[in-house]
């Protein structure tokens, strides 16, 4: 029972993270994005992440059915990226907490 509070409280913290994260810090909005709350991490770590890598699954499995359809169509490389690409970057690339794309380099 005290699992499943903890997993309540961590899920309603991740909830409120993008608009938290938005407000706060020092207005420059990479300042905010390169620099997101432990909680905004936490969050991340335990609930986006794994979802994230079970797209990225899914979108492989998914992207190998239609690849006659999409062979036949001539757009490959468009299904590539949506179904297998944008969902990796986002799982192994984005930096931990952050709520835009976070695929730049710190500077």
């Amino acid at each position: 029972m005290n699992l499943l509070r903890t997993a309540a409280v961590i899920a309603l913290l991740s909830v409120g993270t993008p608009v938290l994260a938005a407000n706060t810090g020092s207005g420059d909005p990479r300042y905010t994005i390169q620099n997101p709350p432990a909680y905004a991490m936490l969050g991340d770590l335990l609930i986006a992440r794994p979802l994230l890598v079970a797209a990225t699954v899914i979108g492989v499995g998914a992207f190998v059915v239609s690849l006659p359809f999409t062979a036949l169509g001539g757009n490959v490389g468009d299904a590539g990226q949506a179904l297998v690409v944008d969902p990796a970057k986002a799982a192994f690339v984005r930096c931990l907490g952050c709520i835009g794309e976070g695929f730049e380099q710190r500077e």
